[in-house]
């Protein structure tokens, strides 16, 4: 399988979305030249949608390249401005291609039909119907638009959703969890989402709360908020938290394990806590990410009685296959978002990070251990998700 590294992947999608701009401009450019206006009439016009689309996509390079220290901005600045940006960048991304491919079969299909008549009727092809020519013309633009459209509701609706999912697994002691993941607080995870999400998971009366890392999205100005927010859900068997990537990435680990702990929040990096109630005993474990910091699932089960039954929490999955050489019964991860951008095709979901890892959403089974991976709260790159909603989950471990 051919796995392309972040950096790659990135200025693949970076490339492809400016070339997109420039294939939609050269339509609509040639476009307004059909409505046989004025010549000052299709400059303005051609320079107006250009200086658009040129503002639109430069703002998501900006918010995407660098850290915007803008907490909590105003309604009017998200839906007049941010959302707008992204939705058409990301939209764009996909129209380009798809306006591409459905101008170059029905270019295709004139050819044909052109060579058709030749040889049906020599004494020339039939003349042009220009109601005909119109109406194809606004199904191509019908078919760039589609992504848009969706690019909107993934943006505005199905991201600001949350799931609740419900598991029942066997695990060796009861216990009531929920589990917070890749909160992703910035420009498009405010403050007022992340206390509607604690308020929602304050009403599933966990007895135990697990964070399962990247609390920012790439600026440590959103961790104060969210921690504070997040620190009002009350779990009687405490509250525990692992690092994710982006607080290697963007943040400072040291500072995030503080800020935690300022608010009664352990951070479990290579560690482990032991777990005392009156159903039994049990333990919670947490490594660094995989990829950016530096994880030892050893130092983190070190001196553990073996029969005690062990929660792991780690922010990638990938390390399920060590868990369960060590018979972990649960492990707990997020970081892959559910795919965020999932197309479904003959049943069979596909995105990119379909082709980076096997553990993309879901439950995973091996032997008597299992792994669980959720899709996360926020996003990142985007603020698009589809039909990869966020998810909060609730696990009855028995």
């Amino acid at each position: 399988m051919l796995v392309l590294q972040f950096p790659v992947l990135r200025l693949m999608l970076l490339t492809l979305a400016a070339l997109s701009q420039l294939y939609l401009f050269y339509c609509l450019w040639q476009a307004v030249r059909r409505l046989h206006g004025s010549a000052g009439f299709t400059a303005g016009a051609t320079g107006l949608a250009a200086a658009a689309m040129a503002a639109l996509f430069l703002l998501t390079l900006f918010i995407g390249s660098r850290p915007i220290l803008w907490v909590d901005p105003p309604p009017l600045a998200r839906v007049g401005l941010l959302y707008p940006a992204a939705i058409w960048t990301f939209g764009s991304l996909l129209a380009g291609p798809a306006l591409l491919l459905v101008r170059g079969a029905a270019g295709l299909l004139r050819l044909f039909r052109r060579g058709w008549a030749r040889l049906v009727s020599p004494s020339g092809p039939e003349p042009v119907d220009p109601e005909r020519r119109r109406l194809l013309q606004a199904g191509a633009w019908s078919v760039a638009a589609a992504p848009m459209v969706m690019a909107g509701y993934g943006a505005a609706w199905e991201s600001k959703r949350p799931e609740l999912r419900e598991l029942h697994l066997p695990f060796g002691c009861p216990v009531r969890v929920v589990q917070l993941t890749d909160i992703h607080a910035g420009l498009y995870m405010t403050r007022a989402d992340i206390r509607r999400i604690a308020e929602t998971a304050s009403r599933l009366q966990p007895e135990l709360l697990v964070l399962t890392g990247d609390f920012i999205s790439n600026s440590m100005a959103y961790l104060p908020g969210c921690v504070e927010e997040l620190a009002h859900i009350r779990a009687p068997l405490g509250t525990f938290a692992t690092l994710g990537n982006h607080e290697h990435r963007f943040g400072d680990p040291e500072e995030t394990r503080r800020e935690l702990e300022r608010h009664g929040i352990p951070m479990l990096t290579n560690a482990h806590r032991r777990i005392e109630t009156a159903r039994g005993t049990f333990v919670v474990a947490g490594i660094d990410d995989l990829q950016t910091g530096d994880p030892d699932l050893e130092a983190a089960l070190r001196g553990l009685d073996p029969a005690l039954p062990v929660l792991l929490l780690s922010h990638r999955p990938e390390i399920f296959p060590e868990a369960a050489a060590r018979r972990i019964p649960v492990t707990l991860s997020g970081h892959w978002h559910g795919g965020q951008v999932v197309l479904q095709i003959l049943g069979k979901r596909y995105s990119l990070v379909h082709s980076r890892t096997p553990y993309v959403e879901g439950l995973f089974r091996d032997g008597a251990s299992r792994l669980y991976v959720s899709r996360g709260l926020g996003t990142t790159a985007t603020p698009v998700r589809w039909n990869a909603p966020p998810e909060i989950t609730l696990l009855h471990l028995i």
